[in-house]
C-alpha cells in the first residue's frame, strides 16, 4: 500500500510541475509571438519544422496539427536536413527550429550564420525558435522566439525531456490556433482534412447516411393496434412513424405499447391514432447526424423521425450512432 500511495504522489507532482510550466507560458507570449504567426500567415510557403531528440517528435506532431488545420507542414530531421535534406526548403518557406537548450551540435550547424546567409536569407527564408533559452546560440540566430522556458523537468534528475516537451507541445499548439483563428478555418474545411475516423463522420456524416441503413417502419392513423406492434416488431427499431399523406403526425414506441397493455382491458377497436405520441421529435434528412445526438440527449430519446421537404423519411436510432463510433 505504501509502494502505491508513493506512485500516486509522483504522478500528482509530475503533473503539478508540468501544469504550473504551461500556465507560465501564457506569460512569455509577446510581440516575438504574435510577429511570428503574422510572418506564417503572410507566407506563401510551407512550414518546414525541425528538431533532433524528443524535439523532433514533438516537431513531429506539431507538423501534424497545421497540416489538419490548414498550414502545409514538413518534418524535417535536424540530423538529416544538415546532411543534404537543407534542400528540402523551398524559397519563402518558414523554417521552425525547436530545441530546449538551442546549443545541441545538431542545431549550431543548423542555424549557423553561414548556413542561414546560404539557404535561408538568400531564399527569403526566415527563422523561428522554438526554446527555452533565448540567449541560447539558436536564440540568437533567430529571427522570432516562441519561448518555451521551464524552470525545470518533472524528471527528479532535472534530466529527461518532460516539462520542456510538454512545453513545446503547447507552444504548438498556441501557434496552430493563432493560425486557425486568422485564416477562419471552419468545421467544414477541417473536414475536408479529416474524412476517416469518428472525428471525420462527426464532421461530414448527415442523418441521411444512417436512415438508409434501416427499415422505414410507418402505420396510418387508423391502423389497428396488432400490426402496429408487428410494424414495431418486425423493423427492430423499437419505434413506428404514424403518417397521414406522408406526413407525420405521431409516433408510437414500445414505451406506448407497454404504457396501452396496463391501462387497456381490451385492444378491440384501438388504433395508432388512439395511442400515439403527437408532435414528435423530428430532424432533416440533411442534417448532420451530430445535430441528432443533441437532440436525443436533449430530451432523453433513443430514436429521432428524419423528415424531408416536410415528407416522412425514416428513424434514425443512437444505436447506429453508436455503430459508426461517432457517440
Amino acid at each position: 500500500m505504501k509502494k502505491r500511495n508513493q506512485i500516486i504522489s509522483v504522478a500528482k507532482k509530475t503533473i503539478d510541475t508540468e501544469s504550473k510550466a504551461i500556465k507560465n507560458l501564457g506569460d512569455l507570449i509577446d510581440n516575438s509571438f504574435a510577429e511570428a504567426i503574422e510572418y506564417i500567415y503572410n507566407s506563401n510557403g510551407r512550414v518546414i519544422i525541425t528538431g533532433i531528440g524528443k524535439s523532433a517528435i514533438i516537431a513531429n506532431k506539431i507538423v501534424a496539427t497545421l497540416n489538419s488545420t490548414g498550414t502545409p507542414s514538413i518534418f524535417m530531421h535536424a540530423a538529416d536536413a544538415i546532411h543534404g535534406d537543407l534542400g528540402t526548403i523551398l524559397e519563402e518557406d518558414v523554417v521552425i527550429c525547436i530545441s530546449k537548450s538551442g546549443n545541441t551540435p545538431e542545431i549550431k550547424v543548423y542555424s549557423l550564420q553561414k548556413t542561414r546567409e546560404t539557404i535561408y536569407k538568400t531564399r527569403g527564408n526566415k527563422l523561428i525558435a522554438i526554446t527555452s533559452n533565448k540567449e541560447s546560440f539558436l536564440g540568437q540566430q533567430a529571427d522570432y522566439i516562441l519561448n518555451a522556458y521551464v524552470e525545470k523537468e518533472a524528471c527528479p534528475n532535472n534530466l529527461a525531456p518532460t516539462t520542456s516537451t510538454t512545453a513545446q507541445l503547447v507552444i504548438g499548439d498556441a501557434l496552430a490556433v493563432c493560425l486557425l483563428d486568422l485564416k477562419g478555418f471552419s468545421s467544414k474545411d477541417f473536414a475536408k482534412f479529416h474524412p476517416g475516423g469518428s472525428l471525420g463522420k462527426k464532421l461530414y456524416m448527415r442523418v441521411s447516411d444512417l436512415t438508409k441503413l434501416n427499415n422505414k417502419p410507418e402505420v396510418q392513423l387508423d391502423t389497428d393496434i396488432k400490426k402496429v406492434i408487428v410494424e414495431i416488431s418486425e423493423n427492430m427499431l423499437g419505434v413506428t412513424a404514424v403518417v397521414d399523406n406522408d406526413k407525420v403526425v405521431g409516433i408510437i414506441t414500445d414505451g406506448d405499447l407497454r404504457r396501452m397493455l396496463t391501462k387497456a382491458d381490451s385492444f378491440h377497436g384501438l388504433t395508432a391514432k388512439d395511442i400515439m405520441s403527437e408532435n414528435p421529435k423530428t430532424i432533416s434528412n440533411n442534417a448532420m447526424a451530430v445535430e441528432a445526438i443533441e437532440i436525443m440527449d436533449k430530451h432523453g430519446i433513443t430514436q429521432i423521425i428524419s423528415v424531408e421537404d416536410g415528407n416522412y423519411s425514416g428513424i434514425i436510432h443512437i444505436h447506429n450512432l453508436t455503430n459508426e463510433g461517432i457517440i
